[in-house]
């Protein structure tokens, strides 16, 4: 209730079509699959996955830096970032096993020929798709822990393609999939609730002062 009233008060200061804007691009946001990168190395490929799970509906985005510590390139992530949940791991263990505390299959995204193709991957449980760097692919770490295997069908000479191609590929496919199934792959009435709240304050300009002056107003009723 507190965070409902926080909400409605703040929303007072942002216009009727950016509400509904936000009403209506978190009716097609996910949490039933999530996404992680494993040390890619080339910065602007993870922002570029993170531009594709923005337009595709991925809400959460997971980065593992275990080499590399780069920042965000905004320039291709097009504000994307503001957008998606960006979660940190400094290990490959450590992301696992939040992901599987959380209730998600750890899926590894490989040309192997192992792998489940695409259009055949059963997108009724909850998975978290993990894509590895350019050079070398996934770890051992994550390939030997994961609970299945993925791969886009491929014709050509090439046997593989850049990690923000290949992720924007799968996201597109399996949101499509989703939103066309009878799956409950919607964020819950809480968690749109707390992005609602998230995203109107990135949306205020000095968003502290207006917080400020509603706690007075409470304090004050009190």
């Amino acid at each position: 209730m507190k965070d409902q009233a926080l909400l409605e008060y703040l929303e007072e200061f942002i216009s009727e079509n950016r509400k509904q804007r936000f009403l209506d691009v978190l009716a097609n946001r996910t949490k039933h699959f999530t996404i992680a990168v494993e040390d890619v190395y080339q910065m602007h490929n993870t922002s570029a996955v993170m531009r594709s799970c923005e337009v595709f509906g991925i809400q959460e985005l997971n980065i593992i830096e275990q080499k590399y510590s780069k920042t965000i390139d905004k320039q291709i992530a097009l504000g994307a970032e503001k957008w998606v949940d960006i979660k940190e791991f400094g290990s490959n263990k450590a992301c696992i096993e939040d992901l599987r505390s959380r209730g998600y299959q750890i899926i590894a995204t490989t040309p192997h020929d192992e792998s489940c193709f695409l259009h055949e991957f059963d997108i009724t449980k909850p998975a978290a798709l993990f894509f590895g760097t350019e050079k070398e692919g996934l770890s051992e770490d994550v390939m030997n822990n994961a609970d299945g295997y993925l791969k886009i069908p491929m014709v050509g000479f090439t046997e593989s393609l850049n990690i923000s191609v290949s992720a924007a590929i799968i996201i597109q496919d399996l949101t499509n999939r989703l939103r066309n199934s009878n799956l409950d792959w919607k964020l819950t009435e809480e968690e749109i609730l707390e992005k609602r709240l998230d995203w109107t304050r990135k949306t205020i300009k000095d968003i502290d002062f207006v917080e400020s002056k509603y706690y007075e107003s409470i304090s004050k009723e009190v």
